[in-house]
């Protein structure tokens, strides 16, 4: 950290510091923040699967796979047809609210995790 003055205005207090101090420290504070919400078992994403959401692969596609399951697999676990699955994975249908939310509980993740990419994507 550089310089940091400490003034009184009024009969209050303050400092001033540079702007890249201030930014580094705005930094620090949300890093720490970020490293709470993990500490605390916040679930993060390897850099895979956001370079995949970000490339625009199908969310659910991505996120089966990270978790190791095959179509058959998730579509048991959501209570749904494995083809229905497969055209919802390939953009062919949407599936109902319920439905995707089925597919998140059963893939760990929020809703939003799995619907984002499609309004983005309109």
């Amino acid at each position: 950290m550089g310089d940091i003055q400490k003034l009184t205005i009024d009969g209050k207090g303050y400092v001033l510091l540079s702007e890249e101090d201030y930014e580094d420290l705005i930094d620090s504070l949300e890093a720490q923040i970020v490293l709470a919400r993990i500490a605390a078992g916040e679930e993060t994403w390897p850099l895979e699967i956001v370079e995949a959401r970000a490339n625009g692969e199908n969310a659910i596609g991505v996120f089966r796979k990270y978790r190791g399951l095959s179509v058959s697999d998730l579509a048991a676990a959501a209570g749904i047809s494995q083809p229905y699955l497969s055209e919802i994975e390939g953009g062919k249908k949407t599936g109902s609210v319920d439905v995707l939310k089925r597919i998140a509980t059963a893939l760990k993740v929020d809703l939003d995790d799995l619907v984002v990419e499609r309004e983005a994507h309109q």
